[in-house]
């Protein structure tokens, strides 16, 4: 079964603007415009923007703040959900539809609990094997973001944006993306390979290693809810591995 195959899950609403059955010109850029709005780079950079003229600096003595990153990280939550959801409603879609399908929410929690272990096998199988071949592409020694977790508060915080600003809102962000490649933009496997690799590129602050396992993180989460047309299960899988990863770094300090 191919990534595409479930493609008539969506509402009837959902069609693209056709010409004999294909995307028209028009709809492929309204498509790829929802796409790049919503792709996280705009809307971060705006508000990084807004912080800078706000006299508000993403770092303090040298170190990144926690605060800029919490408020960062959460005021783009809410902006990238409410842009996806606007833009769903406006081709008269149902944003039910596209994030949760037709599968009961209890057992697709369920089912990713397991899968939470899956990425964190899959995670450090890649950090593993690039250490061991290729150790030149661990390109920052000391991860950035280790640097927020300071105090206990700081490490609930920490884990509270991980979780919403991680977990669920690029789940969610990753299942549009996917739903607008598969109608309007060359469908859902080249989607898949566009998500992952800007998914990737956007952890290159933590090193060209962490890059590339992001990246593919992406592509497992991206592959499941392309199979399952629910964002469920990768949420889950996506916010536990970000849990276990913040609990290993207040237990062993890396």
């Amino acid at each position: 079964m191919s990534l595409d195959s479930n493609a008539d899950s969506s509402s009837p609403g959902s069609e693209p603007v056709t010409l004999n059955g294909q995307t028209s010109p028009i709809g492929r850029v309204v498509a790829l415009l929802e796409v790049i709005l919503c792709s996280d780079y705009p809307t971060q950079a705006a508000l990084a923007a807004t912080f800078a003229a706000l006299g508000y600096e993403p770092y303090a003595s040298g170190q990144l703040r926690l605060g800029f990153v919490a408020v960062l990280s959460l005021l783009d939550a809410f902006l990238l959900v409410g842009l996806m959801i606007f833009f769903l409603h406006a081709h008269g879609e149902r944003p039910r539809d596209v994030f949760l399908g037709h599968r009961p929410v209890s057992p697709e929690a369920r089912f990713g609990l397991p899968l939470v272990f899956l990425a964190l096998a899959l995670g450090f199988g890649i950090l593993a094997t690039i250490q061991r071949f290729a150790p030149s592409l661990h390109t920052v020694i000391t991860n950035p973001l280790e640097g927020l977790m300071r105090t206990p508060r700081d490490a609930w915080v920490f884990t509270f944006v991980v979780i919403v600003a991680g977990g669920v809102r690029e789940e969610l962000q990753r299942a549009f993306l996917l739903h607008r490649f598969e109608l309007s933009l060359g469908g859902a496997t080249f989607g898949l390979v566009v998500t992952s690799v800007a998914f990737g590129i956007g952890h290159l602050l933590q090193g060209v290693d962490a890059a590339i396992t992001t990246g593919t993180l992406g592509a497992f989460w991206g592959i499941v809810y392309l199979r399952r047309r629910s964002v469920v299960a990768p949420m889950m899988s996506h916010s536990g591995f970000n849990l276990v990863q913040t609990i290993q770094f207040l237990i062993v300090g890396s």
